[in-house]
């Protein structure tokens, strides 16, 4: 398998994952969680946010649930978030919509992820590639990115 961007970021500082593949044409998290043969609840989609004075944020958040803005941008310290325009992620991440992964983005944003991660030894994320996951630990995934674990998908 052809390494990605975020698999030689990871191999540099010697933190272990798995990468895998599945056909590109799949483009809805549940699906992928599907084709990996693994609950939609392990299997993480990374959305990032602008905050109501330009400032973004990065959440990961199981591919089942939705991010709750509220609690977002009370994570963030922010008044509020919104969802990015999808013709502004790769711009900003160096990402397109569908291999969005919170590890090597163009810039270090602040990062979250919802804090059902910690229920798994493992969860997955995106490779930085269309058809490209890694499983990864959470605890490897947040020191690496500099993320704090916490509710961002309401009740």
């Amino acid at each position: 398998m052809e390494k990605t961007n975020v698999m030689r970021l990871l191999d540099v500082k010697k933190i272990k994952y798995e990468g895998f593949e599945y056909p590109a044409d799949i483009t809805d998290g549940e699906s992928v969680a599907q084709v990996l043969n693994e609950p939609a609840e392990r299997v993480f989609k990374t959305l990032v946010t602008v905050s109501d004075k330009r400032e973004y944020a990065v959440f990961c958040v199981p591919v089942c649930a939705t991010l709750d803005l509220k609690l977002a941008a009370k994570a963030a310290g922010f008044k509020s978030v919104a969802m990015i325009k999808q013709k502004e992620l790769e711009p900003l991440t160096g990402y397109i919509h569908g291999g969005c992964s919170p590890i090597g983005m163009k810039k270090r944003f602040k990062t979250f992820i919802d804090e059902s991660a910690q229920s798994f030894d493992c969860i997955y994320v995106s490779a930085g590639k269309v058809g490209r996951q890694i499983r990864i630990s959470p605890s490897d995934l947040a020191g690496f990115v500099g993320a704090r674990f916490t509710a961002l998908c309401g009740v």
